[in-house]
């Protein structure tokens, strides 16, 4: 109890003043202690832009904040993870506590002034040891665990130095090779049992962003039941679930040659090897596949997306290649993508609703390599 007293008393300011009439005292409220500002250069932070992190993130305190100038209240969003700054623009936050007043504003003003066009961060997943590494525990967290996260899958997701079973740690699920790639590896532990391992890692309370150019060069599996993804999700998911939190899915692929939306059963054959983008929010849903000819998703390609006030767009290999425009105006349901920041997935599904379950055609293991990803000022 006293070690609660004193970080209370240490994190949470008392207002002096107030009188007393006839013998009796008015405590007078509390306020909750104003938010630090603090800014970082490291974790992939380039070319001027800094990670920003508002705090301390406390039990029993929220902060609220704005990327705009505008005065926070506690209809703004709240605070989840560090957010990458790369423009020219004002962060101002307040906190609030249960029974406490809000805290007056913080505030800070950047002026980087950074070239449009211009890398602002990165991961190129660059290892110069000798043996398999951690990918980088300052970006990338990991969702784990059996039937974790919808579609009806089939996987277990391990992190990095699982020791539960199917996971192994002997065997990570992700890592970055001394070839200087991330690997996300779906493993079939057993020889025709239906039990499977894969990764999915997050950038989720770790590193976000708003705005700008995202772009990761990839390579990826093309057997029956792979579903390989590279997508953000809202910062605010916490507070606001999905899908009003907003999705933006930059690359999902299932299978290898197959039909549009090629789930089994579906589409008229022969099919051939295709991609897909979308956004997705609250009766929100657009998207549609990608192919070229000649098109092969197991070759290196360049997946990107620009996301800017307003509108998102995506390409493939060349920002100047840019297949799908999405804008309020042509969507129907709430567009949830200027609320604020989103975080990084990278993924490799095993079966589910989309592609179907593995057969005997499946390979294992199948692996989605990851050059860089690149996050770029716009």
């Amino acid at each position: 109890m006293l070690t609660a007293f004193f970080l209370s008393t240490a994190l949470l300011c008392g207002c002096s003043g107030g009188g007393n009439t006839g013998g009796s005292t008015t405590t007078p409220p509390q306020t909750a202690a104003t938010p630090t500002i603090t800014t970082s250069s490291s974790n992939g932070a380039q070319n001027g832009a800094v990670i920003v992190a508002l705090g301390p993130m406390v039990t029993g305190t929220s902060i609220y904040y704005t990327l705009d100038g505008s005065t926070p209240t506690t209809s703004s969003q709240q605070y989840q993870a560090p957010i990458l700054i790369a423009s020219n623009l004002t962060v101002n936050a307040i906190a609030t506590a249960t029974g406490f007043t809000n805290s007056a504003v913080a505030t800070k003003t950047f002026t980087s002034n950074i070239t449009s066009g211009a890398i602002v961060w990165s991961d190129e997943f660059s290892n110069s040891t000798t043996t398999s590494a951690q990918p980088n525990p300052s970006t990338w967290t990991y969702d784990i665990g059996t039937a974790c996260c919808g579609n009806n899958e089939l996987e277990t997701y391990c992190a990095w130095a699982s020791t539960t079973s199917p996971c192994n740690p002997a065997n990570p699920n992700a890592y970055v090779g001394t070839d200087g790639y991330l690997h996300i590896v779906a493993e079939q532990p057993t020889a025709g049992a239906a039990v499977y391992t894969s990764a999915r890692l997050k950038s989720q309370g770790l590193f976000s962003f708003q705005y700008g150019r995202i772009e990761a060069r990839m390579m990826l599996p093309e057997s029956q039941g792979m579903w390989p993804a590279f997508w953000l999700l809202g910062d605010n998911i916490v507070t606001n679930p999905w899908p009003a939190c907003g999705e933006l899915d930059v690359m999902e692929h299932i299978d290898g040659a197959n039909t549009p939306f090629g789930g089994p059963g579906t589409g008229t054959a022969p099919g051939y090897d295709w991609m897909q983008s979308s956004i997705h929010g609250t009766n929100l849903n657009g998207g549609k596949p990608y192919t070229a000819t000649g098109f092969s998703a197991a070759a290196w390609h360049t997946y990107g997306m620009i996301w800017s006030k307003g509108q998102i767009q995506y390409y493939i290999d060349s920002p100047s290649n840019i297949y799908e425009t999405f804008t309020p105006s042509t969507q129907t349901g709430t567009w949830p993508f200027d609320t604020g920041p989103e975080f990084v997935i990278l993924n490799l599904a095993v079966g589910g609703d989309w592609p179907g379950s593995p057969n005997s055609t499946t390979v294992f293991p199948s692996q989605m390599l990851v050059d860089y990803v690149r996050i770029y000022a716009n």
